[in-house]
């Protein structure tokens, strides 16, 4: 059954095909919506109407096929961010890696291969800055017969972590490209799209999540803000992490959680307050440099007991303690203590026979200006960003496609396996001519099934900031991190390689660094970037393609018929 242009609904359709599987169709339609915040109102994009978008619902192993309906005046492509899609990275998203735009006014159906994903991702646009209001959620649910590897919540709450402007997103995506500087500062943070009562004309709108006194609730978090990582805590009550990025994960209680863009967390939430208690979610923007270059202002949402038949407090509600926004340790020590849950019932396989050893500086740069062009970088120069001194540069066409067709002149394939030159990278003064990079459309070539050790290493160029790395088409496993330059002999002795945690996005600490284990084993092409979008528009990503393999069932499926053209 096909759904009609003008729905702005979810038609699902079930189809079995066997006894755990299924095939469930969604239309997605993008089109120009009327929002109201901050005293004003806008045009913003979205799904189906809202924002943030429609949460996708289906069970580990399921087909998802989504009809993308352009119906705004930009060019659009949707990623499912955590979905490794194997074999099949034709329906992946990121625009001209794996495939051209969806250009207004015409269609997409995009089909969604789960595998062993579990838990809660998400999904977002993935061209230029549309997704600051085209994401969603993303829940993957235990197949038919199995449950979750703790007792089932009694209600499971969306809480996603957003951003605001007052100004059209596209003229603030424009203004950054065209000035060569730091984009525009958001007007507010939000959860679930609500700044909170903290903003003025916010108090109405404001998020409240209904509790019961007694009850567990799951919070399925997303951090789908553009370019800041963050702090999230609810006061009087502590959080346990049972899952992130669509794995499980050893319980971990702790009384605030670091989330960074692209990242998921499952959190067990108990609600152990007296009847009539009113508590404040909050949100706020970590940079763990020295001095504030953001709006640090704090998003709310209110977490509110059921009181029967009694008349809820009318108090103000209790305010949670949070690190400071530069609490470097307290975003590393969050994260560093998250672990797999490697339980025979889901069990992990950390490559240790490893074949492919990589190293990836992270840097900051800046390039000259153009004649008669006025940059806002440092000393006016254009900022750029860049790993292993190559800042990405985007095609005119798909990597995939050129690669699936033999068409040369696209991309090259000897991105570096280690820095061009070597150099104290976090030194606190570094020579201004390491500053800047080469630019180039370079990949990096995997054999099938080839184990890889990939160390992310910061650098201090220009300004030393965390990066929240993402790799498509596959989840991989953190099996170290620091602060300072990366020492094989050293810091390699200090590896877990029983638990650590199975991620797709992994925030690499400031003038530190993180090392990861993936098999290749998902043969296409596949992005990899920061999932700042300030980074990845001034080029610090890369493609790695995984090649082949012998059978046939280690081969790239054959695109679909209705591939966007460019």
């Amino acid at each position: 059954m096909k759904m009609s242009y003008q729905a702005l609904g979810f038609l699902l359709v079930l189809s079995f095909i066997h006894s755990q599987a299924a095939v469930l169709q969604y239309t997605f339609m993008i089109q120009e919506t009327n929002y109201t915040r901050l005293c004003s109102s806008k045009n913003i994009l979205t799904v189906n109407g809202q924002f943030p978008g429609p949460t996708i619902t289906a069970r580990r192993g399921d087909t998802v096929i989504v009809d993308v309906i352009n119906g705004g005046d930009h060019n659009i492509t949707i990623h499912w961010h955590g979905v490794k899609q194997p074999r099949y990275p034709w329906s992946d998203g990121p625009e001209f890696v794996t495939q051209c735009p969806i250009q207004p006014g015409a269609n997409f159906s995009q089909r969604v291969l789960l595998s062993d994903e579990e838990g809660t991702l998400w999904w977002h646009a993935h061209s230029d800055w549309s997704r600051a209001t085209i994401h969603g959620l993303f829940v993957i649910l235990p197949r038919l017969g199995t449950t979750y590897p703790f007792p089932k919540p009694d209600a499971e709450v969306p809480v996603v972590l957003g951003e605001w402007w007052q100004n059209d997103i596209q003229t603030v995506f424009e203004d950054f490209i065209t000035g060569g500087g730091d984009p525009a500062s958001s007007d507010a943070l939000t959860i679930n799209g609500q700044p909170g009562d903290l903003y003025n004309c916010s108090s109405s709108e404001t998020t409240k999540i209904k509790v019961d006194e007694g009850k567990t609730y799951m919070l399925r978090m997303v951090n789908a803000a553009m370019n800041n990582i963050a702090f999230f805590a609810i006061a009087n009550h502590s959080l346990t992490v049972v899952g992130g990025d669509g794995a499980y994960m050893k319980p971990l209680i702790s009384n605030y959680i670091t989330i960074a863009p692209g990242q998921t967390l499952d959190l067990l939430l108990t609600a152990n307050q007296p009847a009539g208690g009113r508590y404040y979610m909050a949100a706020k923007l970590f940079n763990g440099q020295p001095s504030s270059l953001f709006d640090n202002t704090t998003t709310t949402a209110i977490l509110e007991y059921n009181t029967g038949n009694f008349t809820p407090s009318s108090r103000a509600p209790v305010f949670p303690s949070l690190p400071d926004f530069n609490d470097s340790n307290a975003s590393f020590n969050f994260t560093s203590r998250l672990r797999s849950l490697a339980t025979p019932e889901h069990p992990i396989d950390v490559p240790l026979n490893i074949k492919k050893t990589l190293l990836y500086t992270l840097s900051i740069n800046t390039v000259p200006c153009s004649v008669n062009e006025t940059c806002l970088g440092p000393g006016g120069r254009r900022f750029a960003a860049s790993i292993n001194n190559i800042t990405f540069d985007m095609p005119s066409t798909s990597v995939l496609g050129a690669y699936y067709r033999g068409i040369s002149g696209v991309y090259g394939n000897d991105f570096p396996d280690v820095p061009p030159f070597r150099f104290n990278y976090t030194a606190s003064s570094l020579n201004r001519s390491l500053q800047f990079p080469e630019t180039g459309t370079d990949v990096e070539m995997l054999k099938h099934n080839e184990t890889v050790e990939l160390v992310f290493q910061g650098t201090n160029l220009v300004a030393g900031v965390d990066h929240p790395m993402h790799l498509h088409g596959h989840s991989f496993y953190v099996v170290g991190s620091g602060f300072g330059n990366f020492n094989r002999k050293r810091d390699s002795l200090n590896y877990n390689l029983v638990d650590p945690p199975l991620m797709q996005t992994i925030a690499v600490p400031q003038n530190g660094w993180t090392a990861i284990r993936f098999k290749a084993d998902n043969p296409g092409v596949w992005f990899m970037h920061c999932h700042l979008e300030r980074h990845v528009s001034w080029g610090m990503g890369m493609v790695f393609i995984v090649r082949n393999g012998k059978s046939s069932n280690a081969r790239i499926l054959p695109p679909p018929p209705d591939m966007p053209p460019c």
